[in-house]
């Protein structure tokens, strides 16, 4: 068979099982509502949860910066490329988490790939929440660790497993999402820290999907008040979600930091973000820990959504903030329902295998601080009327 009749009867199958994607093209910022195709659609896609993509401060902090840095940072930070923007930013995330120092990464999946490829090779094993990003699964596969999966959420399982190892060779790592960013639970972290304690294994979290959402300040799930360095090692954040701009970082102890600097292959071979982009992101990281209002707003926001999925005798997702899942399971109905909810002028994304379990695909619906009740209101009267006009079996959250 040719390379490129390969190449064509895989897109035929993706197509097939309606599992093939398709780029948007949007015509304008970030926002409560989005320009895609020429209309304006009011949006429930977004990661940018406190809804600062968009804020004139920002914008202003990254033209003010730009004029300052110029645009591109030139090189890797180990060469030329790292700005006293970069440091500022740093520190002040290394502050705001309350841990001795933080690492710029491009990505919050650069970050969590370079981490465990730093922390982990062939004689050491890597236990993960089966429900991970792709980004930790991946980690782990390339790493060359001994890679081992538990059942979601399920502490017990991970025991279990852990206790099985017993003294096995090489270094123990657990790797779990803080907040998972299909169906917006949380881990059992206080159960994490427990088993990973009881046998000498590191604890890694990921939590993109908290940081600024959750927690004391938006400081997210793993606040520094309860849980330090000891407890958590390996913390990993993202920059490009609640707080509206690009890029990661990882926080810990000054040599965990250190060995990222000199091992970690995804920070040391790729040119820095933008310094003007740092700079921005300082101001976000400032406006988000300020303006609790967008983190109650979130709180309201996601109450009336489920007071109006109660109303529709529709299952309420136990997720509490951001991220609320409608599981429909059979991706064909599940493009057909975001598609009906697009022609009445709502955007909310279809998720379907591989990023979530065979059989759960579902509609994913974020919101985000530039919400309003009303529109709310609108998305349940919208997702009324398509689950009538498309009949089928019933959602299950």
């Amino acid at each position: 068979m040719s390379r490129t009749r390969s190449i064509t009867q895989r897109l035929a199958s993706l197509r097939r099982h309606n599992l093939y994607r398709r780029r948007r093209v949007v015509e304008g910022a970030q926002g409560r509502e989005i320009d895609i195709g020429g209309r304006r659609l009011l949006n429930f896609c977004s990661n940018d949860y406190l809804g600062l993509a968009a804020d004139p401060r920002l914008r202003e902090s990254l033209c003010a910066a730009t004029r300052r840095w110029g645009v591109g940072a030139g090189a890797s930070h180990l060469v030329c490329g790292h700005t006293a923007a970069h440091q500022q930013l740093e520190e002040a995330l290394a502050d705001f988490t309350g841990r001795p120092r933080a690492l710029l990464f491009g990505s919050g999946y650069a970050a969590n790939m370079g981490a465990i490829g730093a922390l982990a090779g062939s004689r050491d094993r890597i236990y993960q929440d089966r429900l991970n990003h792709a980004s930790l699964l991946d980690g782990g596969w390339l790493s060359g660790a001994g890679c081992h999966w538990y059942a979601h959420a399920d502490a017990a399982d991970l025991e279990r497993q852990l206790a099985a190892a017993g003294e096995a060779g090489g270094q123990a790592l657990v790797a779990s999402d803080g907040a998972f960013s299909m169906d917006g639970d949380l881990c059992p972290l206080d159960d994490l820290v427990h088993a990973t304690r009881q046998h000498g294994a590191w604890l890694m979290i990921d939590d993109a999907h908290g940081f600024g959402v959750h927690g004391r300040g938006g400081r997210g799930l793993v606040d520094a008040e309860h849980y330090g360095t000891a407890e958590v090692p390996v913390l990993v954040g993202t920059l490009g979600k609640a707080f509206g701009t690009a890029g990661a970082f990882v926080a810990g102890d000054e040599d965990f930091i250190e060995l990222l600097v000199q091992r970690a292959r995804h920070y040391i071979y790729t040119t820095a973000q933008p310094a003007a982009l740092a700079a921005a992101t300082l101001t976000s990281l400032r406006i988000a820990e300020a303006e609790e209002w967008r983190r109650e707003r979130l709180r309201e926001l996601v109450a009336r959504f489920h007071a109006g999925l109660a109303g529709l005798g529709l299952p309420v997702p136990a997720a509490r903030l951001s991220i609320q899942p409608i599981v429909i399971g059979d991706p064909g109905r599940t493009l057909a329902l975001s598609a009906a909810l697009e022609e009445a002028g709502l955007l909310v994304t279809a998720i379907r295998p591989p990023t979530v379990p065979v059989g759960t695909s579902r509609l994913r619906v974020t919101f985000t601080a530039a919400h309003e009740p009303a529109d709310v209101d609108r998305l349940i009267e919208a997702l009324a009327t398509v689950l009538r006009r498309l009949p089928g079996e019933s959602a299950d959250g």
